[in-house]
């Protein structure tokens, strides 16, 4: 069956007057967790009781002072899942992106253990940051707040191109760190290959003072059994004699409540001072209770997060499955797109043939169906060949991403057919 069938395209115009006759409104545009899968935390509400307010090391979880790190309990988890020693772990608010916007912040303005500040007076050069693309639009955000000039590096299916990092960071001193998603990156789902991990935490670089964001988002994401496994970028790093190059993000912004969750930096001793300087100018401290409710919800235990992902993965998989089934029914066979198959995570990545996203997001949105703008997944907004989607499946209920996945699909068709 080729696209120049004129049943197919006559097919998609169709189901596209029909949608558009119909009056939907279903937003895919952002990685939100349902309220099912919310639910699933509600019992979180309750998990501190009044007269039971203190922490397992006696502090009093509802007034100042504690250790400025977080709740013992909290980081021995967020250790477990980052895998590194809980004593190199702070533990704060719901956002990882608040950690790494101030990560990147103060380098600029303090500069990181080992070098001067990134944005100091009488810099002749731009800083620049390595972006994996496609990759994380917030990520990308952060970097043009601040004037830091993004160098797209491809992802392939292992990871980003690893050669190409090492060309443009070992010759360059002003290529001063990168930001990845290491394990079902956004949005393609890659986890990235031990040998990949290894190159990051290797590569010779020509600023001394070069930092890797490695935000590992997703990693307690799995569709179905165990996540993923990633090599240690920490290890590595020290093992190559980098030990101050990985600092390593992770939240439970997907996990409990995406309003008030908890997220976590890890990273080396010297980096660990540098982040409690930052912070102590910052708070007084994080909000203790909320880590509190979290210990006492998961008992404490990783083991009891990873059963309470179970629940999470029973209520995504079907949504991805739906997917990639309409996908394969509507656009299979026919040479126009290409797209993804996740094991984890929160997105299907989705290629047109080139110059024709933007126009396909555009007759989707005419139709009903919001999605994530074009370009978005790369730096400044601009895909360079016009041709990748992001789908983000969670939110809405399945027969919505059915439907939405259809009129997609069928836009594909007609962009494609010069509709």
């Amino acid at each position: 069956m080729a696209l120049t069938d004129p049943a197919v395209v006559a097919a998609a115009r169709a189901r596209y007057g029909a949608a558009r006759e119909a009056g939907l409104s279903l937003d895919m545009t952002r990685g939100k967790p349902s309220p099912e899968q919310l639910a699933c935390a509600h019992g979180l509400l309750g998990a501190v009781e009044c007269e039971d307010e203190r922490a397992t090391d006696g502090t009093d979880c509802r007034n100042y002072g504690g250790d400025s790190r977080g709740l013992p309990e909290m980081r021995a988890i967020f250790g477990e899942i980052l895998g590194v020693d809980a004593e190199r772990v702070f533990v704060g608010g719901n956002a990882s992106l608040q950690w790494m916007h101030d990560l990147v912040v103060q380098a600029l303005l303090v500069g990181v253990p080992g070098g001067e500040p990134w944005g100091g007076p009488g810099r002749a050069a731009p800083v620049k940051f390595l972006c994996p693309c496609p990759g994380y639009d917030r990520h990308f955000a952060v970097l043009e707040r601040y004037g830091i000039e993004m160098l797209s590096v491809a992802m392939g299916d292992d990871g980003p191109d690893v050669d190409e990092m090492a060309r443009l960071a070992g010759a360059d001193p002003n290529v001063k760190g990168m930001f990845c998603v290491p394990r079902y990156s956004n949005p393609t789902g890659v986890t990235c290959s031990d040998a990949v991990v290894e190159a990051i935490a290797s590569m010779p670089t020509a600023a001394p003072d070069f930092r890797v964001i490695w935000d590992d988002a997703y990693a307690l994401h799995a569709f179905d059994g165990e996540p993923d496994r990633l090599a240690s970028l920490y290890d590595l790093c020290a093992t190559h004699g980098n030990e101050d190059r990985a600092v390593l993000v992770t939240s439970f912004s997907k996990v409990t409540f995406g309003g008030s969750g908890l997220a976590a930096v890890a990273a080396s001793p010297a980096n660990t001072d540098w982040i409690r300087e930052f912070r102590s100018a910052q708070t007084i401290g994080p909000n203790k209770l909320n880590q509190l409710a979290h210990a006492r919800f998961f008992d404490g235990s990783i083991a009891a997060v990873r059963d309470h992902m179970k629940g999470h993965a029973d209520l995504i998989r079907p949504k991805f499955a739906a997917v990639l089934r309409v996908l394969d029914e509507r656009l299979g066979g026919l040479g126009i797109a290409s797209w993804s198959q996740p094991r984890g995570g929160y997105f299907v990545s989705l290629d047109t043939a080139p110059g024709c996203a933007r126009a396909v997001i555009e007759m989707a949105g005419e139709a009903g169906v919001r999605l994530t703008p074009a370009g978005a997944t790369f730096p400044y907004g601009i895909d360079p060949q016009d041709r990748n989607i992001r789908i983000a499946p969670t939110l809405p209920a399945l027969a919505e991403i059915e439907t939405a996945t259809g009129l997609l699909a069928d836009c594909i068709v007609l962009v494609s057919a010069g509709e």
